[in-house]
């Protein structure tokens, strides 16, 4: 299959105090499309765990038209592209009821070795991958995120049961969550997120004490995380007023 299309309702777990889908849970949706097409093709997560090997996000980039709300059918597809050295891109179409495109994602994935933690060689993997040199990207390869100029935020946490994933470190789609949260609920009441890039440095794992900065330049955000001196991952933002 060159591409996999999933399509469910929108239901209220899904979505934020504004009934509107939440950029979390679109990171959740779109990594469940991702690991239904990677089964498919005998490269999902049981597949990889008789390598000893899992996929790990790098990066990702997401672009929002317009966010459906509680109760709208949306859909995800998504589709690898030709692996670049040790990276899998991987791409992402949002489709309302009606078909019509509300938004898009690029990302890049590495193999991750479960014991040494390091990246695993694509190759046998690449070969399972269907040729879709063919497709058009509907989006650029995620960019650097550049910090923000803006007044400095900074909290400190521990990473928690509810962040971390079967791979046990804290889930891609957390960080997202997190800089919500930062950003705070009369941000999230008046704006909403027009597009957000994620880069993962390095993970972040079970009771790790995570250092955030948060800066904001009117619409532009960047939203950093550190662990002792070591940078884990970089957000960057750009809001916009809610319709």
């Amino acid at each position: 299959m060159k591409t996999y299309t999933m399509t469910f309702p929108l239901l209220t777990r899904d979505c934020d105090q504004q009934s509107a889908w939440r950029p979390g849970s679109i990171l959740q949706a779109m990594q469940e499309a991702g690991a239904a097409h990677s089964n498919v093709i005998g490269a999902g997560r049981t597949d990889l765990a008789l390598r000893n090997i899992a996929w790990v996000l790098t990066r990702i980039e997401v672009e929002m038209d317009r966010y459906p709300k509680i109760g709208e059918t949306v859909s995800v597809e998504t589709f690898p592209a030709p692996v670049r050295r040790w990276f899998f891109p991987r791409y992402f179409m949002i489709r309302d009821s009606r078909d019509a495109e509300i938004g898009r994602a690029a990302s890049l994935w590495v193999l991750l070795d479960l014991t040494s933690r390091h990246m695993v060689k694509p190759d046998e993997i690449a070969a399972l991958m269907p040729d879709n040199s063919d497709l058009p990207a509907p989006l650029g390869l995620p960019r650097s995120v550049s910090e923000v100029s803006g007044t400095l935020q900074a909290e400190s946490f521990k990473a928690r049961y509810t962040d971390l994933d079967a791979n046990r470190h804290v889930n891609n789609t957390r960080y997202v969550d997190w800089a919500c949260d930062a950003l705070g609920i009369p941000a999230m009441d008046e704006y909403e997120l027009a597009r957000f890039t994620v880069n993962y440095e390095m993970e972040i794992r079970p009771g790790d004490t995570v250092r955030t900065e948060l800066r904001r330049l009117d619409r532009d955000f960047s939203y950093s995380g550190f662990v002792g001196d070591a940078r884990h991952f970089d957000i960057g933002g750009v809001l916009r007023p809610r319709a």
